[in-house]
């Protein structure tokens, strides 16, 4: 008895230490596994591998998870088994050891490993890209040494246990067997069967099953769980393994008599973990002991785990690439391609027309636009984008969830009555074309309907069920808001795009200076406050302005409309460009000061513009701007330069003068204006931007209109961040024929003289019509100038759209309208010009003034008008009439 108890405590001893070093070994199987799944599964981690260099980003990251997990190695390899990392870095580019073709085909493992550089308990798990391929390896482990110290830590207490146990089982042994044998005078045969029997209930008790192989390969036990799970037959015991029947697999394991842990093999429709152990008494080999223990329930709920785990995951991908971009249509195919493959074949998405205008949802459910359609097949048999789905049909699962507010499936659609009766024809092709199975979930936000979400399962052969509805609600209510979110932007958007439009030049001026096309291009980002103008101003000239208001949305479009306003009103001065800018950067510190008083909002500092004359006579162009990039100037011959021009600071900010810069421009040149949109943006600075510009623009012989295309065909980006507008001016001049000009002497009888030569050259220009209102005009432009004016005198007749009468003097006297009463003898000379004139004004110069006014051509507004009180008096007369 004393030598049953040290077999039984020595027994015990040795399964506690194998049961401890299995443990060991699985935990450190279990924790290598975990950590390589989830360091291949890290975000980033292809970009990394695909770069030139993996191991500087990889490195670090391998050696912080390594630390945090508690791990001897993470190394991150090629599917070559190159190491990128390693702990050792004297390993990294070398190969690692062991076979890895395993992980490499795509499968993930744990071993136990022995060889170069430390044996250890390892797993490797591959990489995959997007695509599924296999793009490198992660491997991590605990060295078989480590794992060994948990076990060796243990052997202290397990020995004292045991020495424990035997010292109390020892004592115990010779007290029962001395009492026995006092009471029972020894033991008998029925003693010894009711010991045996009880042996034998425990044996057959026990959940998990039990075989006992002798060391010539033949069954010595098997108790009823090992029977129930291979299946044996009543006279199995004492027969060799190879005859008993098992599955290969197993039958092969417990033949061979290797150790194994927790293999998992299947036995008919069972999932069996096996452990196998050798047996050997005095060094000698007496036999195997296996157990096996069913696993099938615990596989089951493994894989609903991992059903979950992977919905989880795409519920969080959906998060983040539903609704990247505050567009309606590439929301609704960012939910399709989302679903794709991972919770269904085909996905379609439908939405109602408003919601796709940017309005508020209204009309029937029944008809709306289908806006994407995503698949794992390029040709499904479904109605393609931008088709009108209707739902006709109450009994469709399109109905239905439309109808309930919630998610409606269709488990098999060739039992789906509704569905086929809808289109029978488009049913019966996608039926042939293996479509099966049907999800339809409403997509809504705020209660209201937006649109209509299928899923359908072709490939797949599992059908949707019960559990697949609430997650494709959630699914579809994360879309619902995005799309939600993007029809608001898109309302916003297109109110303030109307809004610009409507501020901005709809149709430019007719003009003869110069011939024009532009373009402007609203950011994707929200509308901005760029525009432009063309302005035409007296003596044939034309003012060409572009300008930038910081900012997007409402206010930098009301902003853009307040300053293209002034500018205009500004431009009825007939200011230098650089005094306009003055007067302007002066208007927007006035009205900043006002709105930093009312607490109205942001004011409109930093606004830039750029203002340019153009005279078609002198062919000169004066050009100043305010914080606003300079023109580009395209000559006849396709040279490109960009001319200085004084740059300013930005309006608002006052303190300094702004400076123009004077240009000769050739007939037929190109003066381009653009705002900084069209040049900068995140991916490109402004001198690339330059010379993109200077490229497109240097093709000879292109008109305005063949400019702007070239040039945005060169810069404009897919999605700009800012608004952009174009401008380009194709210089014309007038012709000699077109100018005719007489210097005029400080002396009366000038007037005279002047006054005849004008009219011979309105009778060779044709213009008889207006003679006698130009002759009458002259006359008291240079009465006047002679009496209140200085020499040098000009006077200067254009022929254009209109007739222009210029007369010239150094002096800056400025005239004013005034009503003359009866009796005055004078006073009436410009209230006469007013009133003959269309137009009238005075533009100052450096050195002087210019008194001019403009006369219609032909027609009835060439015609004379009758002036009170100077009916019957001739020119001669009129030409004593003073200002």
């Amino acid at each position: 008895m004393a030598v049953i108890v040290v077999l039984l405590v020595a027994v015990a001893a040795t399964a506690l230490v194998l049961q401890a070093q299995n443990d060991s070994q699985r935990d450190a199987r279990n924790r290598s596994l975990a950590a390589a799944e989830a360091f291949a599964q890290a975000p980033g981690l292809e970009q990394a591998l695909r770069s030139p260099d993996p191991t500087a980003l990889l490195q670090p990251r391998a050696e912080a998870a390594r630390r945090a997990s508690g791990l001897d190695f993470v190394a991150v390899m090629n599917v070559q088994g190159i190491r990128y990392t390693d702990p050792l870095p004297s390993l990294i580019g070398k190969r690692a050891s062991g076979n890895i073709a395993r992980a490499a085909a795509g499968e993930s493992f744990t071993e136990v490993f022995h060889g170069e550089p430390s044996d250890a308990v390892r797993a490797v798990v591959p990489v995959r890209a997007a695509d599924g391929t296999v793009i490198g390896l992660v491997g991590t482990g605990i060295e078989i040494q480590n794992v060994g110290n948990a076990v060796q830590d243990q052997l202290p207490l397990l020995l004292g246990a045991a020495a424990g146990a035997l010292i109390v089982g020892t004592a115990g042994t010779a007290l029962v067997t001395k009492r026995l044998r006092r009471q029972t005078r020894g033991l008998g045969p029925v003693e010894l069967s009711r010991m045996n029997e009880h042996h034998e209930a425990v044996l057959h008790a026990v959940r998990e099953g039990v075989l006992i192989i002798g060391a010539d390969g033949r069954l010595q036990l098997a108790n009823d769980e090992a029977r129930r799970l291979l299946d044996l037959p009543p006279e199995a015991e004492q027969q060799p393994v190879g005859r008993l029947g098992l599955p290969p697999a197993i039958g092969g394991l417990l033949a061979s008599g290797r150790t194994a842990t927790d293999e998992v093999h299947l036995a008919g429709d069972r999932l069996l973990a096996v452990n196998v152990r050798a047996t050997q008494y005095r060094g000698e080999h007496t036999g195997t002991v296996a157990t096996l223990r069913d696993s099938t329930e615990l596989a089951a709920l493994a894989g609903r785990s991992e059903v979950a785990r992977s919905r989880l995951q795409l519920l969080y991908d959906a998060g983040v690439r539903i609704g990247t971009t505050l567009d309606v249509v590439r929301t609704a195919e960012e939910l399709s391609e989302v679903a794709v493959p991972r919770f269904a074949d085909f996905v379609t998405v439908e939405l109602l027309d408003p919601v796709l205008r940017g309005e508020e949802p209204s009309g029937s459910h029944t008809e709306m636009r289908r806006t994407a359609l995503c698949g794992v097949r390029p040709d499904p048999p479904l109605q393609p984008v931008g088709d009108l789905i209707r739902f006709v049909v109450p009994s469709t699962p399109m109905a239905a969830a439309l109808e309930l507010g919630r998610a409606v499936h269709e488990a098999d659609l060739t039992t789906a009555p509704g569905w086929m009766a809808q289109d029978p024809e488009g049913a019966a092709e996608a039926l042939a074309y293996g479509i099966h199975s049907l999800i339809a979930v409403p997509l809504q936000a705020r209660g209201v309907v937006l649109g209509m979400a299928n899923f359908w399962r072709a490939d797949t052969p599992d059908a949707y069920g019960e559990e697949d509805l609430s997650f494709a609600e959630e699914l579809a209510a994360r879309a619902g808001v995005s799309i939600d979110n993007a029809r608001r932007f898109t309302r916003e958007h297109t109110m303030a795009v109307t809004l610009q439009r409507s501020l901005l030049p709809r149709v430019l001026p007719e003009q003869n200076a110069v011939e024009v096309a532009y373009r402007y291009l609203p950011a994707k980002a929200g509308v901005g406050g760029d525009w432009f103008d063309v302005i035409p101003l007296p003596g044939a000239r034309v003012a060409l302005v572009v300008g930038d208001v910081v900012g997007h949305g409402l206010h930098a479009a009301a902003t853009m409309g307040r300053l293209r306003t002034a500018v205009h009103n500004f431009s009825t001065l007939d200011l230098p460009p650089e005094e306009l800018l003055g007067h302007l950067d002066e208007l927007v510190g006035r009205i900043d000061m006002d709105q930093a008083e009312a607490r109205e909002g942001p004011g409109i500092t930093g606004a830039t513009c750029l203002y340019a004359v153009y005279d078609p006579a002198s062919g000169q162009c004066s050009v100043a701007r305010a914080g606003h990039p300079g023109p580009a100037l395209v000559h006849p011959d396709g040279r490109v330069e960009f001319p200085e021009v004084p740059a300013g600071l930005p309006l608002g900010l006052g303190g300094m003068p702004y400076e123009s810069a004077v240009l000769e421009l050739a007939e037929a040149s190109r003066l381009v204006l653009f705002t900084d949109g069209l040049l900068e943006d995140r991916d490109r600075d402004l001198e690339s931007g330059l010379g993109l510009l200077h490229g497109a623009l240097s093709r000879a012989g292109r008109s305005p209109e063949e400019t702007c295309v070239d040039v945005l065909d060169a810069l404009l980006f897919p999605a700009p961040s800012d608004d952009i507008a174009l401008l380009v001016a194709g210089t014309r001049l007038l012709a000699s024929d077109q100018v005719a000009e007489w210097e005029v002497r400080a002396d009366p009888a000038e007037v005279s003289r002047v006054r005849n030569a004008a009219s011979a050259q309105l009778t060779q220009w044709g213009l008889d019509e207006v003679a006698f209102t130009s002759e009458l005009i002259l006359s008291e432009l240079i009465t006047n100038a002679i009496r209140y004016g200085a020499e040098p005198i000009r006077v200067r007749l254009l022929r254009d759209r209109v007739l222009t009468c210029e007369v010239w003097d150094s002096s800056s006297t400025a005239p004013h309208l005034r009503y003359a009463a009866s009796t005055d003898e004078g006073g009436r000379g410009l209230f006469l010009v007013a009133q003959m004139a269309e137009r009238w004004g005075t533009r100052y110069t450096g050195r002087g003034k210019v008194i001019w006014a403009e006369l219609a051509l032909t027609g009835a507004a060439a015609a004379a008008p009758v002036v009170p009180g100077l009916a019957g008096l001739s020119l001669d007369d009129l030409e004593d009439l003073a200002w």
